[in-house]
């Protein structure tokens, strides 16, 4: 009987431990904590555990979830004075190759059966992170024949200030944030010129927007903002814009000039004999731009009267016309919208075909979805509006042709405005903001 009370208490004990590891694991030592967290630990102790759980459940894996080839083999049999004949049935399973590590956790490629496709195991990834003890899975199709999943062990996005490890990015390409691999989620504009942000009302479009424009700020840019909700989320910028329209009215007048520079920026090239104004000598080029649109809806919806109307279809007119000339010339559109659809009108569609950037954040209806990752992946729609209210900041965004979950950078009003004053000398002076008297810190009036 005292034996017995022992290992209760002892089993009591081990349990209360367990129970209590929230209290005491972020009170273990910083070299503990350090080592556990390290890379080496993931490299030495964590990756092989996971591959042999992988390798020991593999072949029940695709048999509980349908991914096995049935192989039949006739044979017979004597079992005393009869003889029996049959086909028994033998579960195979596609041939899991080799696994290697990465920093965030592994891939591993995996050789199909004939008729399988990549969509079948995408259906299933649930019972793979399951099943292995992981964060998530991604599978995607690198040649035919054959899928790559792409695994994380835990969530790189959860550090929200992972990414002020990276290097500053070149010139026009903005750190925003961490993508799912817990790499820098980079905006390059030289690469992807026009940008389509969506996303529903506190889903973190705007802390994007922001981030954005804190890493384009410390470069030699041109930033335009067009934010007819009265200034109130780009005005913290205010003094590193080149310029900050806020009604309707005000966004024509700035989308006419910047076509005007447009056409300056088209002779100037043709002069030169480029093709682009980055084959141009350094001292030659203008300033490159960045036109920042927060809810595009605010200029499309055109109302009941006549004039409203004429005012949306010039909007439309005139962004499609930027969209279409801006990419050789430096000049770049970010469009952000809360809804995105063909009930903003016919020119809506048309400017979304010119935004080969897309993001998606948190949406209400799956049209907003669909229009924004549609062309692109079904996969990215579905994971898009999986994203739940409790994930600030999260987004599917297109890296490289493929999509991926990615977070960008909280920036809060006050370090909005401090970065805002603090590299407000950066505003060039000479480019678009030349164009517009009294314009942004920068501007002149030559």
């Amino acid at each position: 009987m005292a034996w017995e009370l022992v290992i209760w208490l002892i089993s009591v004990a081990l349990f209360l431990v367990l129970l209590s590891q929230r209290y005491w694991e972020p009170r273990l030592p910083f070299w503990l904590r350090a080592v556990r967290e390290s890379p080496l630990s993931w490299y030495l102790i964590g990756f092989p555990l996971t591959v042999c759980r992988m390798r020991f459940t593999w072949r029940r894996l695709c048999q509980n979830t349908d991914l096995s080839v049935v192989r039949r083999s006739r044979y017979t049999a004597v079992n005393r004075d009869m003889l029996i004949t049959g086909t028994p049935i033998r579960p195979i399973p596609p041939r899991l190759g080799l696994v290697r590590p990465t920093p965030t956790g592994f891939t591993a490629r995996v050789h199909l059966h004939p008729g399988q496709t990549p969509a079948q195991f995408s259906a299933h990834a649930d019972a793979f992170v399951h099943a292995w003890r992981i964060h998530s899975i991604r599978i995607i199709s690198t040649k035919r024949g054959a899928i790559v999943m792409i695994a994380t062990v835990r969530d790189p996005l959860a550090d929200s200030a992972a990414w002020r490890k990276f290097p500053a990015a070149r010139l026009m390409a903005a750190t925003v944030g961490l993508i799912a691999d817990g790499s820098a989620w980079v905006m390059d504009f030289r690469a992807v010129p026009h940008w389509l942000v969506t996303g529903a009302t506190q889903s973190g479009k705007s802390t994007l927007l922001a981030s954005l424009v804190t890493s384009l700020g410390a470069q030699p840019v041109a930033i335009l903002g067009i934010d007819c909700k009265g200034g109130m989320e780009l005005g913290l910028f205010e003094e590193r814009l080149s310029a900050l329209a806020t009604t309707r009215a005000e966004a024509i007048d700035l989308l006419h000039t910047v076509v005007d520079d447009l056409v300056r920026r088209m002779a100037l090239c043709r002069e030169a004999g480029a093709r682009s104004i980055w084959q141009l000598p350094d001292d030659e080029r203008p300033a490159p731009v960045v036109i920042l649109v927060d809810e595009i809806a605010e200029l499309y919806l055109g109302g009941a009267d006549s004039a409203g109307r004429k005012e949306a279809v010039e909007c439309s007119t005139l962004l499609l016309r930027i969209a279409q000339l801006g990419a050789a010339l430096g000049v770049h559109l970010v469009i952000a919208a809360q809804r995105f659809g063909s009930d903003l009108g016919p020119g809506a569609t048309a400017l979304r075909a010119q935004l080969g950037g897309r993001i998606c954040h948190r949406v209400n209806d799956e049209t907003t979805a669909e229009m924004t990752l549609g062309d692109l992946s079904p996969d990215a729609v579905v994971v898009a509006q999986a994203i739940t209210e409790e994930e600030k900041g999260i987004a599917v965004t297109t890296i490289g042709g493929q999509w991926t979950r990615a977070r960008s950078t909280l920036v809060t009003p006050d370090q909005a405005r401090e970065h805002a004053a603090a590299n407000s000398h950066l505003t060039p002076a000479i480019g678009i903001s030349a164009l517009i008297p009294g314009s942004g810190p920068g501007g002149t009036d030559e």
